[in-house]
């Protein structure tokens, strides 16, 4: 029988026999083969979270241009409740990637940023003028500039805190004042220097260095103490009973203390830091 000479590389080097496809899957694995970099892949249910959460922006959008606010409003609370799972169902499932990460990073600007922008304009700014569209992309462009210095500075900032107001708590303030003035009937072109006020308010402390709490420290696989699951049953009762009068002082609550918290450690000349002091793993599923 003739006898072929075996392929050669361009550096000469003898390359090894193909294997015949059928049985190729049970072979015996080489040692160090499982840790070849898998291809790359777009994971279904995490990213299925983050549509949904897409859509609730968009959804918002098209109802603030059909003078439906108060469906508007849900629908950004919604893509909140959305956003908040997809990373951690991520997490669960082991099925992080990079594109999920930047995914979420451009559903977050449309439900976080550009809807909520559009709310409070059609709703109250824009008989303002060139004032009201200004407030609305103060706030579109805080935003916008929110997520992009959360996409680089992940791997510097401290996890026990944001740095400035995150989107989607920005985003509950600006529509849970439009829910709460809809709910009382109280006309949003009585309320267009407080809509002003608020937009400023939310878009410029996104871009702050002022830090927010982000609750990441929180391991709900321990043990707590029976009060906090009393507190906790609480704060969902308050809910249900007037969602609109509730959920608005919790998330300005929220906006306000991480003033509070920067002036009050000023005053003790020990500035909150930010910046991340010990290494720790980077989960890229947490951008936000």
């Amino acid at each position: 029988m003739a006898n072929f000479p075996r392929r050669r590389n361009k550096n000469g080097a003898v390359l090894p026999k193909a294997k015949n496809s059928r049985f190729a899957r049970f072979a015996r694995k080489v040692k160090g083969q499982d840790d070849l970099p898998r291809s790359r892949g777009i994971y279904l249910l995490p990213n299925a979270f983050t549509t949904g959460a897409l859509f609730c922006g968009f959804y918002a959008i098209v109802m603030a241009m059909n003078q439906r606010f108060e469906y508007a409003a849900w629908a950004i609370f919604v893509a909140m409740v959305l956003d908040g799972l997809d990373g951690r169902i991520a997490r669960l499932t082991n099925t992080q990637s990079e594109f999920g990460a930047q995914y979420d990073s451009l559903a977050d600007m449309v439900s976080f940023g550009a809807a909520p922008a559009l709310v409070i304009y059609e709703w109250s700014l824009r008989g303002m003028g060139k004032l009201g569209w200004i407030a609305a992309f103060v706030y579109c462009a805080g935003a916008a500039l929110r997520l992009a210095r959360f996409n680089t500075n992940i791997e510097v900032v401290d996890k026990r805190f944001f740095q400035g107001l995150p989107s989607p708590a920005a985003a509950a303030i600006v529509v849970g004042f439009v829910l709460l003035m809809v709910d009382l009937e109280v006309p949003g072109l009585q309320l267009s220097w407080t809509s002003f006020a608020i937009a400023l308010f939310a878009g410029l402390t996104m871009v702050t260095n002022v830090p927010y709490y982000s609750f990441k420290e929180l391991n709900f696989r321990k043990s707590v103490p029976f009060i906090f699951v009393f507190v906790i049953a609480l704060v969902f009762a308050l809910v249900s009973i007037d969602p609109p009068k509730v959920l608005f002082p919790i998330f300005i609550i929220y906006g306000l203390s991480g003033y509070a918290v920067f002036f009050w450690r000023m005053a003790k000349g020990k500035p909150v830091s930010i910046i991340q002091t010990e290494e720790e793993p980077v989960d890229q599923s947490e951008r936000r």
